[in-house]
């Protein structure tokens, strides 16, 4: 069976010091590059997505100076600035597809990006024959949970990896995984899925 990794925005921005800082942040990014070091051939796909909004612009009012934290949020993750780049304890070597989104517009979901070529992560997934992936990184009740439910609808079997996520809230956090489980969703921690790749 063909699977894919993906690994949603690990970025400066949302690890600790960043402009949008998620508690937990750089232990994903550690985490997630320990797995990949041990796992990261049980993948076909690897793709990393990151937030990537342009310069000068309000990003289709995702930026606000008045922020409500649910819609409109500071000013974060502007295309070729540090807070964009992968964080620091993230190693991406492994990565095969690197995923931009929210370019000019708000945009949550990794299905919403393109590569650098140009392709969504649902073609590259499909060409490939992807019917399986595993979700880990940031955040939670938001990123993460976009993403997983936009792979689910687009029929691909989703296993998130509960101990390599981080979210803003913990209630708002807890909602979401939920939300995701209903949707079909496994909710495993890492290390079960390594004993269930034949660790």
């Amino acid at each position: 069976m063909t699977k894919a990794l993906l690994i949603i925005d690990v970025q400066n921005d949302f690890t600790e010091g960043g402009a949008l800082a998620i508690a937990g942040g750089d232990a994903v990014a550690a985490g997630v590059s320990a797995f990949l070091a041990a796992r990261a051939g049980d993948y076909d796909v690897v793709a990393a997505s990151r937030d990537w909004h342009d310069a000068d612009s309000d990003n289709g009012g995702h930026f606000a100076d008045d922020p409500d934290f649910l819609d409109t949020w500071p000013e974060h993750c502007v295309a070729g600035t540090p807070g964009a780049e992968y964080d620091e304890l993230f190693t991406a070597d492994a990565v095969t597809h690197h995923v931009h989104k929210g370019q000019g517009k708000p945009a949550y979901s990794m299905f919403e990006g393109v590569t650098q070529d140009g392709t969504t992560i649902a073609e590259v997934l499909s060409a490939r024959g992807v019917l399986t992936a595993d979700v880990v990184g940031l955040a939670t009740d938001h990123c993460v949970r976009a993403s997983v439910l936009d792979a689910t609808a687009h029929g691909i079997h989703i296993r998130v990896l509960t101990d390599l996520v981080a979210g803003v809230g913990a209630e708002s956090s807890e909602t979401a995984l939920a939300e995701m489980a209903h949707a079909g969703a496994e909710l495993i921690e890492s290390s079960q899925a390594a004993e269930e790749s034949g660790a």
